[in-house]
Parts: C-alpha cells; structure tokens; sequence
C-alpha cells in the first residue's frame, strides 16, 4: 500500500469532453463551437441518454460533462447525481433551455460548475465556462484532500481515518464471516531527539520513511493515518484472531527498526503499538481509537507492543479514580512533605535534608512517589505538585532558618519543571519566605542536565543565578560526559545508589565509586553517596573521600518535627 495522492484531472493534450444532448443539432453547434474555441486538443463522446452516458463514464475518465437537464431518461437533477454516482470527480457544465433561476441555484448547490443558458451561450463563453469548471474542480479536489490528508506524508488524517473506521464498523456488522475491525496506534520512541539534535527538516524526512515503511507492510486494504506528530494509526478489517494483529504490529515495528539514512546520517527509531480491537455491538470509533492510543502508552513500558483487554481497562479506570484523586489531593491538603537527613561522612553531623513528598491518601492510606509522580508528570499535574513542594520545603526551610537552624533543604526539580519559568516561580518562593538561597538545594537528574537542549542550561544557570545549589541526582546512571559536566555550574554530585549498595562484595563497583568520587572533588564539588544501608558502606565512604552520605542507616524520611528531634539532640 502506498500513501494515497489526490485524483487530479487530466492534463492530458486531448481533452475528453462527454456531451449529453438529444438534440443532434445541439449537439453539433456545441462540437462547431469548441473546436473554433478550445485551444487544444480535445475529443467529443455524444450521447442522447444518462445511461448511455454513465455507462461510458463508468469504463473511462473524462475532463468535463456538458449536460442538458431535460433527457428521455432523466429530468432536472437527476441526469446530474447519476453522472455523480460514477464519476464525482468530473466537473458538469449544465447546458439548459430551462432558465428556472431555483433549477440553477439547485443544481450549482448539488455540484455542477455552471449553469448556463442554451440562447446565451456562444463559442468564447462555452469555452471559457468548460476552463473554469476544470480549473474550478480541481482546485475543490486539491482542497478535498488537503482537509482530509496530512501534508507532510500524504497519508490520511484523523478525520478521513474516523470516517473510514465508521465505514469499517458498517461493513462489519453486514458481514457473515465474522470479521473484526482493529485499529493499531503508533507512537515513535524518542523522536523528539531527532528534532532536538539534527533540527525539524531531519525530522520531517524521518517522518515521511516512517510512513513508507508503514505502508509499505500493510494490505491495500488497510488504511494507515498520520495523526501528528509522530503518531500513526493503522486501520485493518478481516481480523479473525488477535493473534494476527500483535504479527501485523511485529512486522510494522521490524520495518520502522531498520536503519535509515537521514541528511547522511545513519538514524535507527523504534515504535510503540498499541492494539484494540472494535467491540461488538455497536462499536464507537472515538472509544476504539482510544483504547489504541491507553494500549500504546503501556506498551512503552512494556515491551513495545500491547494489546488493550479488560485486564487494561480496569487498570486506567483505577488510573483515571488515581488522577481525580490527585486533583483532589492537591486541593484538599492531602501532600505531605518528610525529610531525609543528609549526614556528614565525616563527622556524622546531619547537614541537611531532602524533602519527599508523600500524599496521605484518604482510602490508600501514605503512599510513596513512586506511586504518584509518574501521573503527575503524565498529566501536567506536576506543575501544580512541583510548586507545592517547592514552597512547602521553602516555608520549612525559613522556620528552621529563623530558629537559627544552619541546615540545607534539597528539592527534586521533574524534567517538566526544568524549563525556564522555573527560575521565575523559585525567585517568588524564595522572596516570599525569605530563605536565604545557598540554604536551598535544587536536585535534576543527569539525564536532564546532559545534553545539547540550550533552554535546559539557560534554566540552570538561571537558578543558580539565584544563588541556590545545584546537584545532580543519581549521578552515573546515565550517559554524562567530562564537557557537559564541566560546562554545568554544579555544587553536588548524588552518586546512584547502584554503585554504594553491597560495594564491599564487588571489586569492580569499588573501583567506580572510588572513580566517581575522585571526578567529584576534581570538578570542586560535593560528593554525595546515595542508598547507604550499612554501617560498613560508610566506613568504606570514609576512606575513599566521600563528602555526605544518604540512606536508610543513616535515616529515613520523616515528618519535619522529628528532624526537629534528631537537631535538638546533636544530629
């Protein structure tokens, strides 16, 4: 299957022009005035009925219809949506001695190009009406498809796949052979570095292979869509078992995988798919797509293809009560923030805290980020959360401030928050409780940090601007370089717990950490040990130079009034 184009009218040298007249004499003069007129080739196809006509249409493609409206077998309008029934595309010029000024209105209404009048027309208007109706009916033909196909590709568009995922449902429900209808949504994994790194030209040309590919593994039967974006759909009939479908979803993800040279670079891209199947009775294209489209955000995490069940249904009803639920969160006062002590390894004295937010949940009871975050980042609730926590751990921050407390607040910033309002919203924070900002510690992963996104740095160096701290969490996890970090104006490095767990059993992640906390002090920055759970994990800290450590041994998260505790008593 190839992108469908539009059906454009001949250009051909030799115009085919059928005339539908029973008048021989008519007929005639018409011919006699052409070919004094008509400034090309052209050949007449005369008939003295629509069905002869229609007849002739139906096995040949011509450039313009001249049509009487007054036939043995046809009157008024009928001659016209008979002519429309096998060749739409064609444009009509209505030739009548009828001047019924409602007969002409109608009939321009119902399609034809133009309506003139037997007496009235002569050689130059004929000429002129029969260029006009060609020209006029193409430009609607161009438009046509413009509104129903997406420009970039060519491929249909999400209103020309609803209309044929409706006809789908039709002829399904007429069938005797049991077949189903599915629709398969597509969304590109990380393409959104394509555009970031060689620019939106390269991700138009990878856009436009993608949809060859597509395409090109599909039945003519079946309908492929771009929805925008990096988003396709495919439509495909005749299902008998599901299992065909998850095979129609491997091969399209296997042509989508291979590698594609893109400006003379060689790019590999990879494809989530996600399936559903049309439920029958009386299935509903907005329902079917999506379901397509929940299918596919799962099968992201989940092995690149997922096929929508009840198992799935249940699980994003739950998910939709969950997101309610937040929205309720964040209105009721259900966020709590609890602080993690961060310990000198060298002294043992707690220098500072993260703040984790926790949500008391009124059925589930204090859940844990891990159980909320991800719906927040999904549902740009993280925003709304990331402000709270924000001016929550400040207003706490200036309470342990104004009791002479010298203690450092640590906030984890999302990948959605770290855009360059950030800084704006952090200097109101700070302006409006008065924290004194080396006091604040704003955390972002290394996987945010590092890389080419100038707005990404521009928000960091804007934030430290402020004069808070920057660290980077989780730090060896991903894929920095000794440039990026260089380049980044950090105070921190949290290093991934993956390298502190059970480093005394693993001579190769000793050798690591030692590495990465020798990169630390060279960088002139503080090294932070994540995930410490044992009293020797800090002694080995100790020894190789680490600066602060973080972890269960050394203390949980807890409600700021413990931490009260723990400084009252020494910590």
């Amino acid at each position: 299957m190839k992108p469908e184009v539009s059906h454009a009218l001949p250009h051909d040298a030799a115009l085919q022009i059928v005339v539908v007249e029973d008048s021989p004499d008519y007929g005639a003069l018409v011919q006699a005035m052409l070919l004094e007129h008509w400034p090309g080739a052209f050949n007449i196809h005369a008939f003295d009925r629509i069905e002869l006509a229609t007849g002739w249409l139906a096995e040949n493609t011509a450039g313009c219809v001249l049509l009487d409206l007054s036939l043995p077998d046809a009157d008024g309008l009928d001659g016209v949506n008979r002519i429309q029934h096998v060749a739409g595309d064609v444009p009509i010029v209505v030739l009548s001695g009828n001047d019924d000024e409602q007969l002409a209105l109608e009939a321009v209404k119902g399609g034809v190009q133009d309506y003139l009048l037997k007496r009235s027309v002569d050689g130059p208007l004929l000429a002129r009406a029969v260029r006009y109706a060609i020209e006029r009916r193409r430009a609607e033909l161009e438009l046509s498809h413009l509104a129903l196909h997406d420009a970039l590709t060519g491929l249909p568009n999400r209103v020309l796949f609803e209309d044929r995922l409706e006809l789908a449902f039709a002829r399904a429900a007429r069938a005797q052979d049991g077949g189903r209808v599915a629709v398969l949504f597509l969304d590109l994994d990380r393409f959104k570095l394509v555009n970031d790194s060689l620019g939106h030209a390269a991700g138009d040309e990878m856009l436009v292979e993608v949809s060859n590919r597509i395409a090109g593994v599909m039945r003519p039967t079946d309908t492929v869509a771009r929805f925008g974006g990096d988003e396709f759909a495919v439509l495909c009939e005749q299902i008998g078992h599901p299992r065909e479908l998850i095979a129609v979803a491997e091969r399209i993800r296997a042509a989508v995988a291979a590698p594609m040279q893109v400006r003379r670079r060689e790019m590999f891209v990879t494809a989530s798919i996600g399936i559903a199947l049309a439920e029958q009775p009386n299935p509903h294209a907005e329902t079917v797509l999506r379901n397509a489209d929940t299918a596919m955000y799962r099968a992201k995490d989940h092995g690149g293809i997922e096929m929508f069940d009840r198992r799935l249904q249940a699980a994003i009803a739950e998910r939709l009560k969950l997101e309610h639920d937040l929205h309720r969160a964040l209105r009721d006062g259900q966020l709590r923030l609890h602080y993690q002590p961060l310990i000198s390894v060298d002294g043992g004295r707690m220098r500072g805290v993260e703040a984790l937010v926790r949500w008391q949940h009124p059925e589930h009871g204090l859940l844990q980020p891990i159980e909320f975050i991800p719906l927040a980042e999904e549902t740009g609730l993280i925003d709304q959360l990331g402000d709270w926590v924000m001016n929550e751990a400040c207003q706490q921050l200036a309470r342990w401030q104004s009791d002479g407390r010298a203690i450092e607040v640590s906030v984890n910033v999302s990948p959605r928050q770290l855009r360059p309002a950030l800084a704006d919203r952090v200097a109101g924070v700070i302006d409006s409780t008065g924290v004194h900002p080396p006091r604040l510690c704003l955390e972002i992963t290394e996987s945010q940090a590092v890389g080419d996104d100038a707005e990404t740095m521009l928000t960091i160096e804007r934030l430290k601007g402020l004069g808070v701290k920057i660290a980077i969490d989780d730090f060896g996890s991903g894929y920095s370089t000794l440039t990026y970090l260089n380049r980044l104006p950090l105070d921190q490095l949290k290093i991934d717990r993956s390298f502190v767990t059970g480093v005394d059993l693993d001579p190769h992640k000793l050798q690591v950490l030692s590495a990465l906390i020798a990169l630390a002090e060279a960088l002139g920055v503080t090294a932070v040990a994540e995930g410490v759970e044992e009293e020797g994990d800090l002694t080995r800290l100790r020894a190789m130079g680490c600066d602060a450590a973080q972890g269960f041994c050394l203390g949980r998260p807890v409600p700021p009034g413990e931490i009260d505790a723990l400084l009252n008593n020494g910590a």
